[in-house]
């Protein structure tokens, strides 16, 4: 199928220009909308592609970059995050909280790197309910402005446990949930009003330790849940740019993300 490919500002909640990258087919006609939600790294080569495949699917697939703002446009680059997290991330899992240890490595850090860390680590629901602002107004655009049928999301990383906030706010028929966290407020579950899957990597702690409180739940508020692990992998497995991808896990993962949507979304004319 042949697709076409834009970026596109959205205007959000503050007035902020939010840049959005748009892939669809190039046919003029209505298909669903999929709401594309970033990993901690912003709109990159990965989101975008996920996007252009997702279009060939025949669906309209929106990625809004979430970084969007003056001043964090140029700080949050790729580079820059890296930078940032890599020593935290080093850590033991039981040191990352201990408060004399991050007040060393900040020490060493970087003004931009102390500037990042501050809002990933230690400002983190702030940063996430202003994104989800910043996504509803996304939403509105895709499937208000954009000759879309059916509603569906996908998130990666942040981006999953964004979109899994964001189900429980606004309707989709589809969400799916790359290893992402589950909803702040566990009982917002109930809000949900369509289909989730989500999917795992075996070898993701902190992730992970979520999961019997979620399948607690969505038992309790009746969701209509599937669910995914993939033993022996890690975080990002997905992300084919990234050191934790593994291609026999993502070539199941998109199968399933493409049966998930083609069963819940339904009305689309894509290829393969």
């Amino acid at each position: 199928m042949k697709i076409t490919e834009r970026e596109q500002l959205v205007k959000t909640h503050d007035g902020t220009d939010l840049k959005t990258f748009i892939a669809m087919p190039d046919d003029n006609k209505p298909h669903p909308g999929v709401l594309v939600i970033m990993e901690i790294w912003g709109v990159t080569d990965f989101i975008r592609t996920v996007c252009r495949r997702l279009a060939e699917q025949g669906y309209v697939a929106l990625a809004p970059h979430l970084y969007s703002r003056k001043e964090q446009f140029d700080l949050f680059t790729e580079e820059n995050i890296m930078d940032a997290m890599r020593p935290f991330w080093a850590l033991p899992p039981e040191k990352r909280g201990d408060q004399a240890t991050v007040k060393e490595l900040l020490s060493k850090a970087s003004e931009n790197s102390r500037k990042i860390v501050n809002e990933v680590m230690f400002n983190r629901q702030k940063m996430e309910e202003n994104m989800i602002k910043d996504l509803e107004y996304a939403y509105r655009y895709l499937f208000q402005e954009c000759n879309t049928t059916k509603k569906g999301v996908v998130g990666f990383c942040l981006g999953g446990g964004l979109a899994f906030q964001l189900s429980t706010q606004v309707e989709f028929d589809a969400s799916i949930i790359f290893y992402g966290a589950i909803p702040r407020k566990i009982d917002d579950l109930a809000n949900i009003k369509g289909s989730v899957l989500g999917l795992y990597a075996g070898e993701d702690g902190s992730i992970n330790g979520g999961l019997p409180d979620l399948l607690k739940n969505v038992v309790k508020h009746k969701v209509d849940f599937e669910m995914k692990i993939y033993p022996g992998t890690f975080h990002a497995f997905f992300n084919h740019t990234g050191m934790s991808y593994n291609e026999p896990a993502g070539r199941d993962a998109w199968d399933r993300m493409n049966a998930f949507f083609a069963k819940h979304l339904g009305d689309h004319n894509g290829g393969n």
